[in-house]
């Protein structure tokens, strides 16, 4: 019995040391010299919840075209009232069945656990209040703005061309789900892709985020 807890304490102490380091150890380790803040013309948020995270990304003229091939699969990428385009991405069973903590289930769960396809999942908003403790918020110059979108749209998986979605899938009626690349699992999961994504965009993150707090905390320590 003392062994077994002996073994626990050592398995959680490990975890939290790797948590510590994982934040703030910066990834790219050194900071890449940038434009002037004078370049920074797009703005960015970051949408947190308690264990996931999203990336808003302003919906001007610019980005419709970028992700036209949404709009060809029926997304109302035109909203009139749209102001953002939020996209998240996870695990196939958990983010599809758990909408809600209230929705919890054994499968899903397990699913986080172990390897799970993964999949996009894409909204639309109107205009989101500043400053409010969910959401951070970043600037960016065209550059970083067109490699967000790049690694964005590449993110999504394409038979023939044509963007995966997944039928009847959603929690509104705007909201969709796409298949997307990679698989997933809760140590190399949401967060982790929220931070290669940021990254992609010229921000530094921790070397290993998966819990949206750790991202939130490295991108304030080092941005």
């Amino acid at each position: 019995m003392i062994t077994g807890i002996r073994w626990l304490l050592r398995a959680v102490f490990l975890l939290v040391f790797l948590a510590a380091c994982g934040t703030f150890v910066p990834r790219p380790l050194i900071a890449t010299v940038e434009a002037s803040s004078a370049a920074a013309t797009h703005r960015i948020l970051l949408l947190s919840g308690p264990i996931h995270t999203d990336i808003a990304i302003p919906l001007d003229e610019e980005t419709r075209a970028a992700f036209s091939f949404l709009a060809e699969t029926g997304f109302p990428l035109g909203h009139p009232d749209a102001e953002w385009l939020i996209v998240g991405w996870g695990g196939l069973a958990f983010y599809l069945e758990t909408p809600s903590w209230s929705e919890l289930k054994p499968l899903p769960v397990l699913g986080a656990l172990t390897i799970d396809r993964s999949v996009l999942h894409v909204d639309l908003a109107g205009r989101i209040a500043e400053p409010q403790p969910a959401v951070a918020a970043f600037d960016i110059g065209d550059d970083q703005m067109a490699r967000l979108r790049n690694f964005i749209a590449d993110s999504f998986v394409r038979n023939g061309g044509v963007v995966a979605g997944i039928p009847d899938a959603g929690y509104g009626e705007i909201d969709r789900f796409f298949e997307a690349n990679g698989y997933f699992n809760a140590l190399f999961g949401c967060n982790t892709w929220t931070a290669a994504a940021l990254r992609s965009a010229g921000l530094r993150t921790g070397l290993w985020n998966p819990l949206p707090q750790s991202l939130r905390l490295s991108l304030g320590v080092y941005n």
